[in-house]
């Protein structure tokens, strides 16, 4: 199969090189196009309906709450810009955004509205109930997504196995 239009589910976790590395191989061999894409989440809450700052249903919020959010997206834009450049810096084609709300749903809306024919990203590790009650994001995506994923299993999550 070939690859032409690769979307990166990247986070701030120790993962997030070993994704973005994943990514530049695949993006080189396939001579494919990237899209990096991350969701934030503020705070640990899932602020979708927040979202009107930038063009949605609009809601009131603090400012000390507004000041937060909009330095989290300026420290958001500036993290994947510094990736983006780095991929142009390998001769890649790619684009990078940013959405507030559940990863999960993003990332799937996002492969579909681009038209990805692959979704790569991490995974955590989580096992048992904190799968069940805290969720899998990457669970989600191969089920859920358009296209084909692929999970790259970060070096502490091997560590972490082997602590249990």
């Amino acid at each position: 199969m070939t690859y032409k239009k690769i979307l990166v589910a990247l986070d701030q976790s120790s993962q997030g090189d070993i994704v973005f590395q994943q990514a530049i191989t695949l993006a080189k061999a396939y001579q494919a196009q990237l899209f990096l894409f991350h969701a934030l989440i503020f705070n640990g809450r899932n602020l979708e309906a927040y979202s009107g700052i930038y063009g949605q249903n609009v809601l009131s919020l603090s400012s000390s709450v507004q000041e937060q959010l909009e330095a989290e997206t300026e420290e958001i834009e500036t993290w994947l810009s510094g990736y983006a450049e780095q991929a142009q810096a390998e001769g890649l084609a790619v684009e990078y955004d940013w959405k507030v709300g559940e990863p999960s749903s993003w990332i799937r809306e996002m492969a579909k509205t681009w038209d990805a024919d692959l979704v790569i990203l991490g995974r955590r590790g989580r096992r048992g109930l904190a799968e069940v009650f805290l969720g899998s994001v990457s669970n989600h995506v191969v089920h859920y997504a358009p296209c084909s994923v692929l999970v790259v299993q970060g070096k502490d999550f091997d560590s972490d196995q082997e602590q249990e």
